[in-house]
């Protein structure tokens, strides 16, 4: 389990990269009722792309302060013209087993780049907990009415034993839906549905959100 310095670091490092956007949700899920912020960059290159993404929660039963930190880097390699890529992958928090991941990617998109679906098949190792195990992602993007509307978010499915449940699977969802202002400032919603996830059984967690675009 990554400490929470280690995992600030990294954002401080990674702050001197272009990041796209800063996102700023409150959470209106039950017992919940926070702010998140979230650091996200996706930046392709000739050898294929990066991609990462930290989250803070700010949750006043803590003192005000940071109270969850949780973060995932992803680097996807490409030498040659198709649709594949290599992956590997890192992910962690405070709470989070570290958890390292490896496999192949498949890209979809349309000419103009307004609809991208990429879907992951990774092997899976989460430390102290699961040697061999996998994760199913898929990510998307759709960009509607000239760009004025944009529909993204992810889905992971994966296999972690010891968790105390009925099941060893799963499951986590966010779809977001951003209305964009201009260039820069997006308004919109989020809403995290999961099974299993930190918590024993399904649980729905909707958000407001602002996002400035850099």
């Amino acid at each position: 389990m990554k400490k929470f310095s280690t995992l600030l670091l990294l954002v401080c490092a990674f702050s001197f990269v272009k990041a796209q956007n800063l996102q700023l949700h409150y959470d209106m899920g039950e017992d919940r009722g926070y702010v998140t912020t979230t650091l996200e960059m996706f930046k392709p290159d000739q050898w294929g792309s990066t991609f990462f993404f930290v989250d803070f929660d700010y949750n006043s039963d803590f003192g005000n302060s940071v109270s969850f930190a949780y973060m995932e880097i992803s680097r996807a390699l490409k030498f040659w013209d198709s649709p594949w890529a290599a992956q590997i992958e890192y992910n962690g928090g405070t709470f989070v087993n570290d958890a390292w991941l490896a496999g192949a990617q498949y890209t979809w998109n349309n000419s103009d780049f307004s609809r991208i679906f990429t879907l992951q098949g990774l092997y899976k190792n989460i430390k102290d907990t699961e040697d061999a195990s996998f994760q199913l992602t898929g990510v998307w993007t759709m960009h509607f009415l000239e760009g004025v509307v944009t529909f993204s978010g992810f889905a992971d499915f994966w296999k972690q034993e010891n968790l105390n449940f009925d099941t060893d699977f799963v499951f986590i969802t966010e779809p977001q839906i951003w209305y964009n202002f201009g260039k820069h400032f997006s308004a919109g919603a989020e809403v995290e549905l999961a099974n299993n996830f930190t918590v024993k059984g399904f649980k729905a967690c909707p958000t407001i959100a602002a996002k400035w675009n850099f």
